[in-house]
């Protein structure tokens, strides 16, 4: 149950938020209001995001893909740009598809799959445990989540079974990290942030191991920004994988997307 505030009280939460940098100061006043339980809540609430704290943090939730996904002080926000990586997913998985998430972050990908698809399997992984907490109360019955390096805390049954392989590494070059917004740099966990020298090194990682866990026509999905994608598309091919680029230029998006050779199976079968 949200608190009740009055225009003027409202009127001054935005006034402080402007005051503070944020520029969707009326926005973001009317999610706190609607979201704080009390008057004591509420002031905590706009005192932690005038510090800085990103939103989603301050209201312990962020809207991805018309789903509302929890999001706990120190997890990685999930970005409205990744939503296009989710519909290029939903687009190649059918009924029944094994699906695996990694980065998982707070589940946010998987948990919007698992409820626009039919009866996937789906299996997501996050290194961060704080981010694997999130992450199953996020995704529920809906699938399991593992903590661990990558593909390291897997079942080892998946391999060549998985038909679509979310993974939203992290891209940003190392030196580029202190360069983030503070609300990133300083509120989200490094390691779902700084991708090393280049950017690409997490991928590189990935696109190794996925040939081996990715069924026959089995899919590889990884965001990245434009001007990676072709050095993207280089290390996935290594990997003897066949990949494209889409994008979007309405969420300005770029998502690789990586096939293992060979025909793939019905999914469920």
């Amino acid at each position: 149950m949200s608190v009740s505030a009055s225009p003027l009280a409202v009127s001054s939460i935005v006034t402080t938020l402007r005051a503070a940098g944020c520029v969707f100061a009326e926005d973001e006043a009317e999610l706190i209001v609607s979201t704080a339980a009390d008057h004591a809540e509420l002031t905590a609430m706009v005192e932690r995001r005038v510090a800085g704290l990103p939103l989603e943090h301050v209201i312990g939730w962020a809207e991805f893909s018309g789903l509302r996904i929890a999001v706990d002080p120190g997890v990685f926000v999930p970005r409205r740009r990744t939503e296009f990586l989710v519909r290029q997913a939903a687009a190649l998985a059918g009924p029944g598809a094994v699906v695996v998430d990694l980065c998982c972050g707070s589940g946010a990908l998987g948990t919007v799959l698992a409820a626009t698809l039919d009866r996937i399997e789906l299996h997501a992984a996050d290194v961060e445990p704080a981010a694997v907490r999130c992450a199953r109360r996020n995704v529920g019955e809906a699938g399991r989540v593992y903590e661990g390096d990558l593909f390291a805390p897997l079942p080892g049954s998946l391999r060549g079974r998985v038909e679509i392989l979310l993974a939203n590494v992290p891209y940003v070059p190392t030196e580029d990290v202190e360069l983030l917004p503070p609300e990133a740099r300083i509120h989200e966990p490094r390691v779902a942030l700084d991708g090393g020298r280049d950017g690409l090194d997490v991928l590189r990682r990935v696109a190794a191991e996925a040939p081996r866990w990715l069924a026959p026509g089995g899919h590889l999905l990884v965001e990245t920004s434009e001007r990676q994608a072709a050095r993207a598309e280089e290390t996935v091919a290594r990997c003897g994988l066949m990949p494209r680029v889409v994008t979007s230029d309405e969420l300005y998006a770029t998502v690789v997307i990586a096939t293992r050779p060979g025909s793939a199976s019905p999914s469920g079968g």
